[in-house]
């Protein structure tokens, strides 16, 4: 083989693929379907967005111990599309606990269909919860 046709011996650098984070747990994992797309014909940015809201919900409803409620989209960062039949993985860790809210960072790996295996980070977020008493009004988080 010539060095121009060789295959590279790392093909995640090759790829840009990248690792799973470990300081995250993986909280949700979805396929896109075709009734989830833009006019681009990429998966829609809010529906990305709803499924970033969910996963980050996961870890701090374990501290809050009741209902909370997203108080606040503090970054969201595209950073590349998601296609029809990717494999989404959401990875969350909390990063702030306060008196009634807690911060939440929510990064999404892709795998592409037809690359299985190789994962694109495509979307990272930070978001903040309230816990909420029964009328929605903030509440103490007790920490244990």
């Amino acid at each position: 083989m010539s060095p121009e046709t060789s295959i590279p011996h790392d093909t995640r650098a090759a790829t840009g693929s990248v690792e799973l984070p470990t300081d995250k747990e993986l909280v949700l994992k979805v396929i896109p379907m075709p009734a989830d797309c833009n006019a681009n014909g990429d998966i829609f940015g809010g529906w990305v967005m709803a499924q970033v809201d969910l996963a980050g919900s996961v870890v701090p409803a374990r501290h809050v111990d009741g209902r909370l409620a997203t108080v606040a989209v503090n970054q969201f960062i595209f950073k590349q599309p998601v296609r029809v039949g990717d494999i989404l993985s959401f990875f969350a860790s909390v990063t702030r606990i306060g008196n009634t809210s807690i911060t939440v960072q929510v990064e999404v790996y892709a795998e592409r269909f037809r690359a299985q295996g190789r994962y694109v980070k495509v979307t990272e977020a930070s978001l903040t919860y309230v816990a909420i008493d029964d009328d929605g009004k903030p509440r103490k988080i007790v920490r244990n």
